[in-house]
C-alpha cells in the first residue's frame, strides 16, 4: 500500500529540552497521534527516572510506545523499527501526519532509514559475554573483537559494553564479521518524512536539566530505584539516573553526590544527542516554544 501522501513528523532533541510539551501542542493542532522514540520510556517498571509524560499529557493526545515493554524483555532498535513501521501502517489509515518524538537517535534512524537485518540474538551467549565482562573486564572482549572483526574493532565505541557484546555475539553466531552485516543502505519507506530538532541556549538547557533532576528526586526517584536495585544488571537500567542512585543505595556515594552525578551525566548525554542530530543536515532546528513556526514548517509542502 502506497502512503506517499502520508507524512511522519520527527521532533527530536536532547534530554530536558521540552520535546514532550512541543510534540503534544503540535499533535493537538494537527489532530494526530504521537509515537515515542525514547529507548527507556518504553519500560513499564521505569517511570520517574525516564521522565515518562504525566497522565494529563498522555490523556491530551494518544501516545504509543510508552511503558509497553518490560525490563525483563530483550528489546532493541531492530524490534522497535519493525513494530513502529507496523503501527504506522495502521495510524496512516486515519491520519495524514503522525508525530515521532524522542531523543534516542538510533531509534529514530531505525524508523526513518531502517537498520540492517541482523541475526536473532542468543540470550545464553549474551549472558556468557556479560559474565566475561564482569570477571575479566572489557579488554577481554576488545581483544577478541580485534581478531574476529578488525573493521568493527576500529569503528565502534570500544568503551561501550553493549556495542562490544553485540558485535562479538553476531560474529560468533554467524561465523562472519559483524561489519559484513552493516551495509548502511537506507530502506525505502512508503511515507515521507519531515525532521525537526529542538534546542536552546546551552545555559538555559543545563538549568532545565539540573532542575528536572531535582524534580525527579522530589517525585520519588530513590524509592523507584530501590525497587529496581535487584535488577540493576539488566541493560535497561544501565541508564543515567538509575546508575547513580544505585551507587547511593549501596552506600558508595552520598545522595548529594548522586544528584550531582545525575545532573552532570545528563548534561553530557544532552551534548551527545545534539552532536548526533547535528550530523544529519536534514533537521530543521527550533526553540521548543516556537510552536507556530514549527507548524508553518510542517504544513509547508
Amino acid at each position: 500500500m502506497s502512503l506517499m501522501n502520508k507524512e511522519l513528523i520527527v521532533i527530536a532533541g536532547p534530554t530536558g529540552v521540552g520535546k514532550t510539551d512541543s510534540a503534544i501542542a503540535i499533535a493537538a493542532k494537527l489532530n494526530t497521534e504521537i509515537i515515542s522514540a525514547d529507548s527507556r520510556q518504553i519500560y513499564r517498571e521505569m517511570s520517574i527516572g525516564t521522565a515518562v509524560p504525566e497522565r494529563s499529557q498522555l490523556d491530551a493526545v494518544p501516545h504509543h510506545f510508552i511503558q509497553n515493554k518490560s525490563i525483563h524483555q530483550y528489546y532493541n532498535a531492530s524490534d522497535y523499527e519493525f513494530e513502529v513501521i507496523e503501527l504506522l501502517d495502521s495510524l496512516f489509515t486515519h491520519n495524514d501526519k503522525v508525530i515521532l518524538t524522542g531523543g534516542s537517535g538510533l531509534y529514530i534512524d531505525a524508523v526513518i532509514k531502517g537498520i540492517d537485518d541482523l541475526p536473532k540474538s542468543d540470550p545464553e551467549l549474551r549472558k556468557q559475554l556479560q559474565q566475561r565482562i564482569d570477571s575479566e573486564g572489557l579488554d577481554s572482549l576488545r581483544k577478541e573483537l580485534k581478531v574476529l572483526d578488525p573493521v568493527s574493532y576500529h569503528s565502534i565505541d570500544l568503551k561501550n559494553p553493549k556495542r562490544l557484546q553485540k558485535a562479538i555475539e553476531i560474529c560468533l553466531i554467524t561465523g562472519k564479521p559483524y561489519s559484513d552485516f552493516l551495509k548502511r543502505t537506507p530502506k525505502k519507506r512508503n511515507f515521507s518524512v519531515k525532521t525537526l530538532a529542538l534546542n536552546m541556549d546551552r545555559k538555559e538547557l543545563y538549568n532545565r536539566i539540573n532542575h528536572r533532576v531535582i524534580q525527579m528526586i522530589d517525585k520519588g526517584l530513590v524509592k523507584e530505584a530501590e525497587l529496581l536495585l535487584e535488577y540493576k544488571g539488566l541493560n535497561p537500567l544501565n541508564t543515567v539516573g538509575y546508575k547513580e542512585i544505585f551507587l547511593f543505595l549501596e552506600d558508595e556515594i552520598s545522595l548529594e553526590r548522586a544528584i550531582e552525578l545525575i545532573q552532570n551525566n545528563s548534561r553530557k548525554y544532552a551534548r551527545k544527542q545534539i552532536t548526533w542530530f547535528r550530523k544529519d543536515n536534514q533537521y530543521k532546528w527550533f526553540h521548543p516554544t516556537e510552536i507556530e513556526n514549527m507548524l508553518r514548517y510542517i504544513e509547508d509542502e
